[in-house]
């Protein structure tokens, strides 16, 4: 193959990568910013540090080819693949157990209505 051609796909697959992984980051941060409470805020943070991050790096390792800078940039995808998600479950845990409550919450899975005192036997 001409590596002219070689060298442009490796620019269009770069170019795509960072598009796509930009998209998904600017998409997160307008939903850290719009969404209504802190469990959809979640939602757009888990997007933007898994699925932002891990096309912006694949960008890189196009552009890197196979090299050990390639092998250090998968590492660090992969670390970022295993760890964000976890840091936002750790959080979204702590605001569980803190007790914040979504905003637009009206039964929780066990069909009671949440913040309703009235005791069980009293319910009609």
């Amino acid at each position: 193959m001409d590596p002219a051609l070689i060298e442009l796909a490796r620019d269009l697959a770069t170019a795509i990568a960072f598009l796509v992984g930009g998209g998904f980051i600017l998409v997160g941060s307008l939903g850290l910013i719009r969404l209504p409470d802190i469990w959809a805020r979640f939602h757009a943070a888990g997007i933007i540090d898994t699925i932002g991050a891990e096309l912006i790096l694949i960008g890189m390792m196009f552009q890197t080819g196979l090299t050990q800078t390639t092998l250090k940039l998968m590492l660090i995808g992969l670390f970022l693949f295993v760890t964000g998600p976890t840091a936002t479950h750790a959080v979204a845990n702590a605001a569980f157990i803190a007790g914040i409550k979504p905003q637009r919450l009206k039964r929780n899975e066990a069909e009671t209505v949440l913040g309703d005192d009235t005791p069980e036997g009293m319910k009609a």
